[in-house]
């Protein structure tokens, strides 16, 4: 199987899906919220799609594009081909991630994957390249009952790190780590998570285009081999009220582009930092608020950022704080060196959150800010300690987020006046609704009082 990088010519991959017995292709990209578009072809079509590419109507997909506007094409990036496990025989099935462009050949600034290449291609301009290694939880769920979506039961009992006992669960993880390989994509640990029936499966860190890709891959098989078992996977950021929810915690690095060195590593500091690494942590920080409705971009996500479930309140970095926005992990060798982003839920669009955590972080380094103080003990405020201010924490709400990304330039740059603009219009939209609900919590709590 080539890897996720490898450098196929259009004959090296029609000679593949021959010897590999493919008989149909899926193209695949992602609209501005991160829902995984498809377009499926017969094999022999595939030669003229890479010569010539294929029309589709952008009107019909969420953000792309208004209705006078609407033709573009799809290119394959013939380095993302993999074939997908779960068919085989008359139907076996190849995917490949393309690329959108416009009628006039140039990339359409409206593809989430245009914008993050756009922003790795600054840093790169800047001497660096852009990695990535997310850790991607969620919850396996029984079958919904005629209770509905609204009382999600986990599939097990077990907590942090339990030894498994689940074996429809452990089996899960096993085949999604075999079904991953085969993606080109390489598993570094699999355990269970804090909460009741919570997982987590990290991969292999790589540059942020590759780590994209790899998320959205990720989130499609783990749904289907879930569902395979008569399981349930959400990447829901807090589908259950008392336990903790669904986090995307991101490492970061620079890599010098020249050597491939790693930018971010000064054995001699007190936090093992370069100068750049504390720049590019300032920027992030200076920005946490403006790019929160990218990285968290659901109503939802915001019952997750809360005080006393390990996820971040406050905009700070540490080293042994997980209570921080910004962790240092610990490295055991200089290559190792980067930073931990706490925020990011698993429901974004991976292509926009790195574009905008890449961008934040560029712009410390341009204007060389300077990094605040480590807050190294637990920032969760106890009732007696002086309250913060607005500030120094994440939004409150996804309202409050989208408010704080309309005043920030450098996060709107960063996404294009294209998604910029449709992005904020989705979510307001979404926001909206929501404020128009009547929720079963507010018919419990009031309905027999007043």
């Amino acid at each position: 199987m080539p890897s996720p990088r490898a450098h196929l010519s259009a004959s090296d991959l029609l000679a593949l899906v021959e010897e590999r017995g493919v008989r149909f292709i899926d193209l695949q990209f992602t609209d501005v919220v991160g829902v995984v578009k498809n377009v499926t072809l017969p094999k022999e079509e595939l030669a003229s799609t890479l010569n010539h590419g294929i029309w589709f109507d952008g009107s019909c997909i969420e953000g792309f594009a208004r209705v006078a506007e609407s033709d573009m094409y799809l290119v394959p990036d013939m380095s993302t081909f993999a074939i997908l496990p779960w068919v085989s025989g008359r139907e076996a099935t190849a995917r490949l991630i393309c690329n959108v462009f416009t009628p006039d050949g140039q990339p359409f600034l409206g593809d989430p994957r245009a914008v993050l290449a756009k922003v790795m291609r600054e840093a790169e301009d800047m001497g660096f390249i852009y990695n990535a290694g997310p850790e991607l939880e969620f919850f396996l769920l029984k079958p919904q009952s005629d209770d509905g979506p609204a009382h999600p039961q986990p599939a097990d009992s077990a907590s942090y790190f339990d030894a498994p006992t689940d074996l429809v669960a452990t089996s899960l993880w096993r085949h999604m780590a075999d079904t991953l390989a085969e993606f080109g994509i390489q598993v570094e640990t699999m355990h269970h998570e804090v909460a009741t029936g919570q997982h987590e499966i990290d991969f292999r860190y790589s540059d942020g285009l590759n780590t994209a890709d790899n998320v959205v891959t990720f989130r499609v098989l783990l749904k289907i081999m879930a569902q395979q078992r008569n399981l349930v996977a959400t990447f829901m950021p807090k589908p259950i009220r008392g336990i903790s929810g669904n986090g995307m915690h991101v490492h970061q690095s620079l890599s010098y582009k020249a050597n491939g060195t790693n930018a971010f590593a000064d054995p001699g500091d007190a936090h093992g930092l370069s100068t750049i690494a504390k720049h590019f942590i300032a920027g992030q920080l200076a920005h946490a608020r403006g790019m929160c409705a990218v990285l968290a971009p659901l109503v939802n996500s915001y019952k997750r950022l809360v005080r006393g479930y390990e996820a971040p309140v406050q905009i700070s970095w540490g080293r042994i704080n997980r209570s921080a926005l910004i962790r240092i992990p610990r490295a055991h060798s200089v290559d190792s060196t980067r930073i931990e982003l706490r925020c990011p839920d698993p429901s974004c669009n991976p292509y926009l959150s790195f574009a905008v955590m890449l961008a934040a972080g560029l712009d410390g380094i341009r204007r060389q800010l300077a990094i605040p103080n480590a807050s190294d003990e637990n920032l969760f405020p106890s009732a007696t300690s002086e309250p913060l201010q607005d500030p120094d924490l994440l939004p409150l709400s996804l309202g409050q987020a989208l408010d704080e990304l309309e005043r920030d330039p450098v996060i709107r740059a960063a996404l294009g006046p294209q998604i910029y603009e449709t992005f904020i219009l989705a979510k307001r939209l979404e926001w909206e609704d929501y404020r128009l609900e009547v929720t079963p919590w507010e018919l419990a709590k009031y309905l027999p009082i007043f």
